[in-house]
């Protein structure tokens, strides 16, 4: 059967130009690092402690119980007569997502539920910016309290480990300390609004085949290295309000009810005095689930009192299995969070506001810093719109919007532009485009033993796509006479959020629709058509890189994107988006698939270790198609004078380097200065290199500007299994600094004593 769609019609789109400079200037808003500021979340506070003991002592046990359950799709229950609101959420990861009916997913239908759209979480990660992280959070808070909320269902982070990840796109980064670095903003952001963050898939859920029961089997290290830095961070520096249980197994037990992940790690160790709610179905027992650190379970696929924390709950505990004084722990949990979100006993809340032009212009400026230059032989680009009279516009992506479509949440949004509507924005009246669409989006019925077959989300079934790959004849014939006819010819091609979906992984890395072949037929038309990839996970573009003389990649980049992308092809905007993954010459080349360790069975285990995205291919002299950190600009950046400020250091030390970027181009831009650090002769096994510091700079042109990296000695530490502790070795340390993972420029030697 056809593959099942979550689609509505998006209403019209408000099309708005937004400011943009000169056509050889870049935005030139940030004159300083922009990666220099620091964050530092709110405890949930106890002075309401008193208070909240006296509101459980007066509660029924169904009263209880109905505040650990979902009561409606997106809510738990109030207790009126006590002054206890209900406990309201929202999906989130691209902007707050329309309101459903209380009892089903249908929509309910209102004309007041818009909201903007954010570029996903590729986007944002290409960015490498920090305060465009919490910019994000921010501005999503403030729509999320819009709509009154309590928690939004943000941010995704987990751990890109496989290119066919159906969640890529959602997801930051394969590498856990760039992934760190952008989460704790976020929630800081968010949480600044009055609104609580739900971090999500905790933990160790990086595939969707089979993630309703697989079992991940890491070891400890590696569990520790690289899956769980951005978790931890987010509830130490960012105190994250509430966290959500994963749908799959880890060691043995699934994660909604793992004591040793719930219990032993998040609260014991990290002091987290949130909540954990569940995904959406993935509870499987009542008392258990709770006594191992669940608080709320959230669910679809039956009536509310049949929830394992409902009725089953309220039978367990009058038949003795449960006290209820262990269930008034979670009660208490939940009641502080209301507190801290001023759901309760204040009347300074926060109000929000929601879909403002302050907020595109939020989206506008993610999205203008995430699209990556990957190739620009001969400068084609940026478009000299002085010298030409008409662009064929080429590719059913110029035209698609992927603020709802696929499996998972959406947003209803006023405003979506399409890359061809930001072309006619930003181009001049004297430019005629020429579009053709080139190829069509189709599906066939699944492939027999394609990955993902089908996975329970819900009462939804979703299934593996399966494309039709066939062009058809007269498109092809329309899109060869439009590059024929124009001065420039720009394809659009790539994937969507149809094709790339939660619930799913796909099975190669093949491009869908037939792209490949449209894209080489245009070529040979005009070997100089610009090719703009849009999508949220790597794919196989070795013949388009091979063949194509311009390629940039994009991303799904929120309300504004259309004209962020036209900015930057113009020149309005200089690209300075860096890849947050490797992008594979073949699928094999990649960790999990090299490992034949994808996608398991019943269980799954890690064989790769910490040697994860980059990490692997560095270690193990992979040659990737574009490695991870890449990214072009249309100027040119130099990096001199480079050196720590001493040799010597202790553990409790900062190391400082510092040095100069100069913009040795014609247009001013931003560069993104990456420390990744090595170590000879360890005691443990360890990666080529490691990311462990970047800032993004902006440099006016002929100009140069002093850039200073401050990196924590206790950032080089490794986790001790034996000791059950972080340990930073003594001995030398190579520092290599350069603008991407394999394009190190310069190298300094430090040691730690």
């Amino acid at each position: 059967m056809l593959k099942k769609l979550i689609l509505s019609s998006v209403v019209a789109v408000a099309i708005t130009s937004l400011s943009c400079n000169d056509s050889k200037k870049t935005d030139n808003t940030m004159d300083e690092d922009v990666t220099s500021v620091s964050y530092k979340g709110k405890d949930i506070t106890h002075d309401f402690d008193a208070k909240i003991d006296s509101l459980i002592s007066q509660m029924t046990l169904e009263e209880k119980t109905g505040m650990l359950h979902g009561t409606s799709m997106f809510s738990t229950a109030g207790i009126e007569r006590l002054g206890i609101p209900e406990l309201k959420m929202a999906d989130g990861p691209l902007g707050v997502r329309e309101e459903i009916s209380r009892d089903s997913w249908a929509p309910a239908g209102l004309d007041n539920d818009f909201a903007t759209y954010y570029p996903a979480g590729g986007g944002l990660s290409a960015t490498w910016n920090t305060e465009l992280a919490y910019k994000f959070g921010f501005s999503v808070g403030e729509e999320t309290r819009a709509r009154d909320k309590d928690v939004l269902l943000s941010p995704a982070i987990n751990i890109i480990r496989t290119p066919l990840g159906g969640r890529t796109y959602e997801y930051f980064t394969e590498d856990p300390f760039l992934n760190k670095k952008l989460t704790v903003p976020f929630v800081v952001g968010m949480q600044d609004n009055d609104v609580a963050v739900c971090v999500k898939h905790y933990a160790a859920n990086n595939q969707e085949t089979n993630r309703d029961f697989v079992d991940v089997q890491i070891d400890e290290r590696t569990l520790r290295e690289i899956y769980l830095p951005a978790f931890k961070d987010a509830v130490v520096e960012a105190k994250a309000y509430s966290m959500m249980g994963a749908y799959n197994k880890f060691r043995g037990d699934y994660l909604c009810e793992n004591s040793y992940m719930l219990n032993d790690v998040l609260r014991d160790e990290w002091g987290f005095e949130g909540i954990v709610i569940s995904d959406w179905n993935a509870v499987h027992t009542s008392v258990k689930s709770l006594r191992s650190g669940l608080d709320i379970e959230m669910g679809t696929p039956k009536p509310f009192n049949e929830f394992y924390l409902a009725d089953p709950l309220m039978d367990s505990i009058k038949a003795g299995k449960m006290s209820e004084a262990k269930l008034d722990i979670h009660l208490k949990r939940i009641l502080r969070l209301m507190h801290a979100v001023k759901r309760m006993g204040s009347d300074d809340r926060k109000t929000g506001s929601i879909n403002t032009e302050a907020h595109f212009k939020d989206a506008y400026d993610i999205a203008k810093e995430s699209v990556v230059l990957l190739k620009n032989s001969n400068d084609l680009l940026p478009i000299n719109t002085s010298e030409i009279t008409s662009i064929a516009v080429i590719g059913n992506n110029a035209m698609k919007k992927n603020a709802l479509g696929g499996f998972g949440a959406g947003v209803k949004t006023k405003r979506e532009v399409t890359p061809l509507e930001g072309l006619q924005n930003r181009l001049p009246e004297s430019v005629k485009i020429n579009y053709a669409e080139g190829y069509l989006e189709r599906y066939a019925p699944k492939k027999k033993g394609a990955l993902g077959e089908v996975a329970e989300v819900g009462e939804v079934t979703q299934e593996q796509l399966t494309t039709i790959d066939e062009l058809d004849p007269k498109l092809l014939d329309k899109a060869l006479n439009a590059a024929k006819n124009s001065d420039v010819t720009i394809i659009f091609a790539g994937s969507n959020r149809d094709y790339e979906t939660e619930a799913s992984d796909r099975a190669d890395l093949e491009l869908p629709f037939g792209q490949v072949k449209l894209i080489e037929e245009v070529l040979k038309v005009d070997p100089n058509a610009i090719v703009v990839m849009i999508g949220g996970a790597p794919f196989d573009i070795s013949a388009i890189k091979e063949k194509s003389q311009a390629l940039v990649w994009s991303w799904f980049n929120g309300s504004e994107g259309g004209n962020a992308l036209a900015d930057v092809l113009l020149g309005n905007v200089n690209p300075s988006g860096k890849l947050p993954w490797t992008m594979p010459v073949a699928l094999e080349d990649s960790p999990a698939h090299a490992t034949n360790s994808f996608p398991g069975d019943t269980s799954v285990i890690y064989e790769e270790g910490i040697l994860v995205g980059y990490r692997w291919f560095d270690t193990k002299n992979v040659e990737p198609l574009y490695p991870f950190g890449y990214g072009l600009s249309y100027s040119s950046f130099d990096l001199k004078n480079i050196q720590s400020d001493k040799k010597n250091y202790s553990t409790d030390e900062k190391i400082s380097i510092s040095l100069e970027v100069a913009n040795t181009g014609d247009m001013d831009g931003k560069e993104v200065v990456q420390v990744y650090v090595s170590k000879s002769e360890s005691e443990v096994e360890r990666a080529a290199q490691e990311l462990k510091g970047f800032k993004k700079v902006f440099v006016q042109k002929g100009q140069k500007k002093r850039v200073t990296i401050e990196l924590p000695v206790k950032e080089l530490a490794y986790y001790n299994v034996g000791n059950k502790a972080w340990e930073v070795e003594s001995g030398n340390y190579t520092l290599k600094i350069g603008n991407s993972s394999r394009n190190i420029l310069s190298e300094v030697t430090i040691n730690v004593k």
